[in-house]
């Protein structure tokens, strides 16, 4: 966080994470997007898992500020069948910290029953119920491998998919009745096969990231900015989030704001006062009073502090 300068962009920056099936090209489509350099799997080697745990790098030549984070795959034979708790963890975590997810899928995956992208969605809606969270979060479907379909046929049949996984998935008492779209904003693209139509897949991309220029402004894919931490909270921030999913508790995300604001006010109150008391004119003002009164002391007192404060 320190080497992109993340602290000082205030509230102009922006968090993209990425979901999807092992091996469904998660980290190609990222390096392609955002120009990061996220390991990739050797096709000659066989789908294997590539992407372990989470990572994150900053996107490059993209404003504002935006950090992309690469999750493992969710259906990875590596950590078992019965071992979803690390998945829903991550998942919990990126929608917590991120204000787009994208979720990469088969377009053959598209209005199946068996579709590998299901488990995942019903991860994510049952999660969402968990994070107390004041902002909607936009999931930009990925549909990977397009064929011959028009989008504007495949994307009603995966919002209907969409829609009947969301009312399948156990609800709290409260939100009985609460629409998809209360909590999320749901887009769709579909790209071309990388590996059969590279020039097409590598112009779609290109279109696509024009999309997260300027995300942050009202209406673009980041436009929500309720409940936003400060980026010089962020990395405090999100430690404090994930150590709350491992202890397996409720994120009231509001709540948490206050006090990381808290925290992070009180760092800022101690390294004013550590660089006040090094300063050298302060050093020989205090030298100076204790020999006896000294004419202006308020005024030079005040223009130190003045001078700090508003740093």
């Amino acid at each position: 966080m320190k080497e992109v300068k993340l602290a000082e962009c205030g509230l102009s920056y922006a968090v993209v994470s990425i979901m999807g099936p092992q091996s469904s090209g998660k980290s190609t489509l990222l390096n392609n997007l955002f120009g990061t350099n996220f390991r990739e799997m050797d096709a000659f080697k066989g789908r294997s898992q590539t992407t372990k745990g989470i990572w994150m790098a900053r996107c490059n030549g993209i404003e504002p500020c935006t950090l992309v984070m690469d999750l493992e795959g969710t259906d990875g034979r590596e950590r078992g069948e019965d071992d979803t708790a690390f998945e829903k963890q991550s998942a919990l975590f990126a929608l917590a910290v991120s204000d787009i997810v994208l979720i990469n899928m088969w377009c053959h995956d598209i209005g199946r029953e068996q579709a590998a992208n299901k488990p995942l969605l019903k991860t994510v809606f049952q999660v969402m119920m968990r994070l107390f969270s004041p902002r909607k979060t936009t999931l930009l479907f990925v549909i990977r491998d397009k064929t011959r379909t028009p989008l504007e046929n495949l994307e009603p049949v995966l919002r209907e998919d969409i829609q009947k996984i969301w009312d399948s998935v156990p609800k709290p008492q409260a939100h009985k009745e609460t629409p998809l779209s209360e909590f999320f904003n749901v887009e769709v693209v579909a790209l071309s096969s990388f590996e059969e139509k590279e020039e097409q897949f590598r112009e779609q991309v290109a279109s696509l990231r024009q999309r997260f220029h300027h995300s942050i402004a009202p209406g673009g894919l980041a436009g929500d900015r309720r409940g936003v931490v400060p980026a010089s909270g962020f990395s405090f921030s999100s430690e404090q989030i994930w150590k709350v999913i491992k202890e397996n508790k409720d994120l009231d995300l509001p709540a948490h704001k206050v006090m990381v604001a808290t925290v992070r006010c009180e760092e800022i109150a101690n390294e004013k006062y550590a660089s006040f008391v090094a300063n050298e004119d302060w050093c020989q003002l205090e030298e100076a009073v204790q020999s006896g009164p000294i004419p202006g002391f308020g005024k030079k007192l005040n223009s130190l502090l003045d001078t700090y404060l508003s740093e």
